[in-house]
């Protein structure tokens, strides 16, 4: 959070942390940071900045925290798993990876945690969307 007396990160800087994470700032969280940043930029920097500490946890690589991101967002079938899976594939994931991410989170949501990966993956994937025929 923002230490009292210091001066509160501007909006491009708060959208940078996104572009930096994902490689942009999705369109609903631009609309939100401009909002909040109009209306009450203490409360949207202390949102932003516990964010960012929960995203970067020393413990943990940004691949780990992006894939295990991911698997939670498909089990509330969330259209933001869509930026984490991103931003896992900027951290270093593959395409094996993120689905076995999924496999999990279809284990605790059940088949609509994996309807929604499958539809994630092949946007990301489209290489690997070919119709799989057997020999």
């Amino acid at each position: 959070m923002s230490e009292p007396g210091k001066s509160l990160p501007t909006l491009s800087e708060l959208k940078k942390r996104y572009e930096d994470m994902i490689g942009f700032t999705p369109p609903r969280i631009a609309k939100r940071l401009e909002l909040g940043m109009n209306v009450d930029p203490a409360l949207v920097t202390a949102l932003e900045d516990w964010r960012i500490a929960a995203l970067t946890p020393d413990a943990l690589d940004q691949k780990t925290v992006q894939l295990m991101a991911f698997a939670i967002l498909l089990t509330q079938t969330s259209e933001a798993a869509t930026n984490h899976a991103k931003a896992a594939i900027k951290a270093g994931a593959s395409l094996d990876e993120l689905h076995a991410a999924a496999g999990v989170a279809a284990l605790f949501r059940g088949v609509a945690a994996f309807n929604l990966a499958g539809e994630v993956l092949t946007g990301l994937f489209p290489d690997h969307a070919t119709t799989f025929e057997k020999p």
